[in-house]
């Protein structure tokens, strides 16, 4: 494709979106007669140029492309909302402003997932929640509602909480109605997670920089494993790189049933050589044309 052909579907792309408002890659495919996949290219080559901008919010497995100055149309995908995220872009959108710490826990988790429309600053010390699309002061005596949520769910909720740092600070331990740890050791052991994690990370992709694959989104990362689209030789699929030397025929399926998710060939990387036992398996699957059964 020559580089007049590309700026040409490029200048297509912005015109569709300036027309059409926020759209999804699917939609960008329908409008210039091209591969989900293309569109997606050509949208990210938009976004590192800062033509276009894309939300934290995903449809599916999706981000949702715009052009500056159309943030407010970004209310158009709020259904697509996990049912606590909405409930706090509703409890936001109604009150305009909210006072962090009068919120529950899960409440609090929900808005520093909806980084489009929930904008934090601090005030006297609060973290004050604003609407996106508020611009006046914030009332003297914001009054958000109180939610009392179910005791265990709460100690859920704490615990996802303390992971999120919207302002990149180190947050005071929340009190929480379980036997006390020391703030000390609880520091001492998510640092450490985190750097294993980062490590392991890094160590992936340098791996996939050796193989010339790029990496397009990471869908998941927990200690266990992590979860990334990749495009090798032009084509998506799903990599599942496990952190750990020996996997299982177990993990072999769970890549499988992620990758059937996204409707994607998939890639296995783990930190050891594959057990034997495991080859043989492939192997054997690999050959097989089906399995009938008998009648009796």
């Amino acid at each position: 494709m020559s580089a007049q052909d590309t700026s040409q579907i490029k200048e297509k792309i912005l015109f569709t979106l300036k027309r059409r408002g926020p759209c999804l890659p699917v939609h960008i495919a329908s409008e210039i007669e091209t591969s989900i996949l293309f569109a997606s290219a050509f949208l990210s080559e938009l976004f590192s140029e800062k033509k276009v901008k894309m939300s934290y919010m995903k449809v599916g497995s999706s981000s949702i492309y715009f052009i500056p100055g159309q943030e407010h149309l970004l209310e158009r995908f709020s259904n697509h909302l996990k049912s606590k995220e909405k409930d706090a872009f509703e409890l936001l959108r109604n009150h305009r402003f909210l006072v962090d710490s009068k919120l529950d826990p899960a409440i609090r988790v929900a808005l520093r997932s909806i980084r489009d429309f929930a904008i934090p600053f601090k005030e006297r010390e609060e973290i004050i929640w604003r609407y996106y699309m508020e611009r006046g002061p914030m009332p003297l005596l914001p009054k958000p509602i109180i939610h009392k949520p179910e005791p265990i769910k709460e100690i859920e909720e704490i615990k996802k909480l303390r992971e999120l740092d919207i302002f990149g600070e180190e947050k005071e331990p929340i009190k929480k109605p379980v036997k006390k740890t020391p703030v000390k050791k609880v520091l001492k052991k998510n640092s450490a997670f985190e750097k294993k994690n980062e490590k392991f990370f890094n160590k992936v992709k340098e791996f996939l920089a050796e193989k010339e694959i790029g990496i397009s989104d990471i869908e998941g990362f927990s200690k266990t494993d992590l979860i990334l689209k990749v495009i090798e030789r032009g084509v998506e699929k799903i990599l599942i790189a496990y952190n750990k030397k020996r996997i299982t025929e177990e993990d072999l399926l769970k890549a499988h049933k992620k990758a059937l998710e996204y409707c994607l060939p998939y890639i296995i990387l783990s930190l050891g050589d594959t057990p034997k036992k495991l080859e043989n398996f492939i192997e054997a699957v690999r050959n097989l044309s089906g399995i009938d059964k008998l009648s009796q």
